[in-house]
C-alpha cells in the first residue's frame, strides 16, 4: 500500500487558526500538507505544480468562494476528490456541495481525529478504515432552511448532508419520522435541490382523501367515469409530470390503491379513471409515514413489493425530545414569525422560559412547538416571556413542571417491574443506560466533540472514550 507521506494534501481556508491546527493533525498522521488562504493563491499554485491527491477547501471565503474554487478544480481534473468545510451546514450548501462534485461536508468545529480519518478514506490508495467512522460534527444555519429543518443536534445535521447527496439521485426516498416533525419540509428540500426544481412539487396526504376518492386524486378521471364527475379531471401523477410527487401517511394508502401506485412506478404509465389513454409521466415519488411499514406488510395491511418500491432510501427525522437542544433556534424562528404577522418587535424568551421548554416532552414535536409560540407571540403580556407565560401554555404533566425530575416515576416503574420479575441484576442494567443516556445527551450537546462532552459531564475525555468503548462493545456482544 502506498505511505501517507506520497500523499499530498491541500488546504485552503481564510482563518488562519483552521488552516494551523488541520495541517498539524495531518503531518502527524503522516501527510504532506500545503495551505493557502484563498482560492486564486491555490489555483495559482496549482499552474505551476502537479495537483494535490487531495484537497479541503472552506466555502466562505473573500474573492472567489469554495464552490467556485470546487467547480475550478474539477473543470481541471474532476477525479481530484475534494472535502468542503463550512461552519453553515444548512441544506442549500450541502447540496451546492454535492452538485459541484464534492467528496464530503465536513462541518466546523469539527474533531481532528474525524478529520483525519475522512482523510484517509478519501484518498483512493488508502488503506480501508473502521466501518463505523461517522463524518465530523456540523452546525446548521437557521435561516436557509424550512422551520422544521432548522437545528445543530447530530441527527439533523445528518440529515442536512443527506438532502444534499440524495437531491441529485433520482431515486425513491421514504420518509419517516412522528408527526408534526416535518416530512413535507424534507420533501420539499429534496425537490427544491434536485435537478426537477424548475417543475412541479405536489403533495398529497393520502390519510386525508376518502378512499372512494382517493384513486380519482391521484389518476385522474374522465367525464361521466362516475356520478358527478361532468368533466375531466386531471390527477396528480399527470400535475407532477417532470417534477416530484409527494405521497404523504402512505401507511394508509387502500390496498387496491397500493396496487395501481405500484404499476406506476414500475412503468411509468397509469389510465385515468374511466378512461382508455395511457397516460406516461416522468415524476419522482417521495413517500412518507409515522407508521412501522414493515410491520404493516408483515400483518399483510401493506404490500411488500410496494415498500420495497418506496423503500429505496430512507431519512428518519428524529422527534424533537431526541433534539431538545434545537428548541430554542425553533422557537425563535417562529416568534420572528408570529412578530412579522402581527407587525410588532418579536418576543423573546428569558433563559427559565426556554429551560421550560426544552423540558417539555413535545408529543406533538415541532407543530405542537411551533402552536405554543404562536399562542405565546400573541397572549404573554410585554416583550419577554417568562417561565410563568409558558406554564399557561404548556401542559403541565410534564417533567418542565415537575421540577425536572420527571425521570425518576419512569424509572422507578421500570425498577418495580424488573423486581416483580425477579432480575438480579437490575442495578448494573440501570446504571448500564443511565450511563448511556447521559453519554448519548452530553454528545449531542456538544455537537459529537468528546473532549467538550467529557467536561460538560466532569469527566477525563479518557474516562469518557473508555465508557463509550464499553457501551459498543456491550452491543456487539
Amino acid at each position: 500500500m502506498t505511505s501517507p507521506m506520497t500523499s499530498r494534501i491541500w488546504i485552503v481556508d481564510d482563518d488562519r487558526s483552521v488552516r494551523f491546527v488541520l495541517t498539524q493533525a495531518l503531518r502527524e498522521a503522516g501527510f504532506a500538507v500545503q495551505s493557502f488562504d484563498g482560492a486564486q493563491a491555490a489555483l495559482a499554485a496549482l499552474a505551476e505544480e502537479r495537483p494535490p491527491a487531495l484537497v479541503f477547501t472552506d466555502i466562505r471565503m473573500p474573492g472567489m468562494d469554495g464552490l467556485g474554487f470546487l467547480d475550478a478544480l474539477k473543470t481541471r481534473d474532476p477525479d481530484l476528490p475534494v472535502i468542503v468545510m463550512s461552519a453553515w451546514t444548512d441544506i442549500a450548501s450541502t447540496a451546492g456541495a454535492f452538485r459541484g462534485g464534492a467528496h464530503e461536508f465536513l462541518s466546523k468545529p469539527f474533531d481532528l481525529d474525524e478529520a483525519v480519518a475522512l482523510a484517509r478514506r478519501a484518498l483512493p490508495t488508502a488503506a480501508p478504515q473502521a466501518a463505523d467512522a461517522q463524518p465530523a460534527p456540523a452546525t446548521a444555519e437557521a435561516t436557509a432552511a424550512p422551520h422544521a429543518l432548522l437545528g445543530d443536534a447530530p441527527a439533523m445535521r445528518e440529515l442536512f448532508r443527506a438532502i444534499g447527496r440524495l437531491a441529485q439521485a433520482p431515486l425513491s426516498v421514504l420518509i419517516t419520522g412522528e408527526t408534526g416533525t416535518g416530512k413535507e419540509g424534507v420533501a420539499r428540500a429534496l425537490h427544491r435541490e434536485s435537478p426537477r426544481a424548475g417543475k412541479p412539487f405536489i403533495a398529497l396526504n393520502t390519510a386525508a382523501i376518502p378512499a372512494e376518492l382517493l384513486e380519482s386524486e391521484l389518476f385522474g378521471h374522465e367525464a361521466g367515469a362516475f356520478t358527478g364527475a361532468t368533466r375531466r379531471h386531471v390527477g396528480r401523477f399527470e400535475q407532477a409530470d417532470g417534477g416530484t410527487l409527494f405521497l404523504d401517511e402512505i401507511g394508509d394508502m387502500p390496498a387496491p390503491l397500493q396496487t395501481r401506485l405500484l404499476r406506476v412506478l414500475a412503468e411509468g404509465e397509469f389510465f385515468r379513471v374511466g378512461g382508455r389513454e395511457l397516460i406516461r409521466v416522468d415524476v419522482r415519488v417521495l413517500a412518507a409515514t409515522h407508521q412501522d411499514l414493515a410491520a404493516l406488510a408483515a400483518a399483510g395491511r401493506f404490500r411488500a413489493d410496494l415498500l420495497h418500491r418506496l423503500d429505496v432510501v430512507r431519512l428518519r427525522l428524529p422527534p424533537l425530545r431526541e433534539r431538545r437542544g434545537d428548541v430554542g433556534v425553533l422557537a425563535a424562528h417562529f416568534l420572528a414569525q408570529a412578530a412579522a404577522r402581527f407587525q410588532t418587535p418579536p418576543k423573546k424568551l428569558l433563559t427559565d422560559a426556554l429551560r421550560l421548554l426544552e423540558a417539555h416532552a413535545w408529543p406533538g414535536n415541532v407543530r405542537e412547538l411551533e402552536n405554543v409560540c404562536w399562542r405565546l407571540a400573541a397572549l404573554a403580556p410585554g416583550q419577554a416571556i417568562r417561565a410563568a407565560d409558558v406554564r399557561a401554555h404548556v401542559p403541565v404533566d410534564t417533567p418542565a413542571a415537575n421540577g425536572g425530575d420527571g425521570w425518576a416515576a419512569p424509572l422507578t416503574a421500570w425498577a418495580r417491574a424488573a423486581l416483580a420479575d425477579g432480575r438480579g441484576d437490575v442495578h448494573a442494567r440501570a446504571k448500564q443506560h443511565f450511563e448511556e443516556a447521559l453519554l448519548a445527551a452530553a454528545l449531542e450537546h456538544s455537537g459529537g466533540h468528546r473532549q467538550r462532552a467529557a467536561a460538560a459531564l466532569g469527566l477525563g475525555r479518557n474516562t469518557l472514550t473508555r465508557k463509550l468503548g464499553r457501551k459498543h462493545r456491550g452491543k456487539a456482544g
